[in-house]
């Protein structure tokens, strides 16, 4: 059975959900596109994932949302020991200093991309953070090349000898 990535959606609004996962298409050969409206229901999903045998690669995560919040919801990902490579984004369209600090400190995110974001912001992220993932978990890049971020790979692998 080929092992397979997931990359997790989780936002409340319909439009912006939408948005999301229209511009990451170009990562839908690759990896399952799976969209959530909340934290709690994202959990859910992570652990069928898991239990299933395969990898939440990447979470892109609304900060402002009803139950938990986006800080909250990554921060339960970062203290979950079979998601430690799982990599975060943050998207959000206020940030205070506070909000930062916890985001960093608790929730150990690899991303803000601030609300409204550019396509191409979103896509680059994406590759360098899928890179990262693939690379950090030991799995074979080779499948997925085309999407990778090949700077990003070389500094990994020189940095691996």
């Amino acid at each position: 059975m080929m092992e397979k990535l997931y990359i997790l959606c989780v936002e409340d609004q319909p439009e912006v959900l939408e948005t999301v996962v229209n511009q990451l298409a170009v990562f839908q050969d690759y990896a399952i596109i799976e969209e959530c409206d909340s934290g709690d229901e994202a959990i859910e999903l992570m652990d069928e994932i898991d239990g299933d045998g395969h990898h939440v690669a990447l979470i892109i995560s609304d900060h402002v949302m009803p139950g938990l919040s986006g800080v909250e919801f990554l921060a339960k990902v970062a203290q979950d020991d079979r998601f430690t490579h799982t990599k975060k984004v943050l998207l959000t369209g206020q940030v205070t200093h506070v909000d930062t600090i916890q985001a960093i400190n608790l929730a150990r995110i690899d991303q803000y991309l601030s609300k409204p974001w550019q396509r191409d912001e979103l896509i680059n992220s994406t590759k360098i953070l899928l890179t990262e993932f693939l690379f950090a978990k030991g799995l074979a890049y080779q499948p997925f090349q085309s999407v990778l971020d090949k700077q990003r790979l070389f500094e990994l692998m020189q940095g691996a000898l």
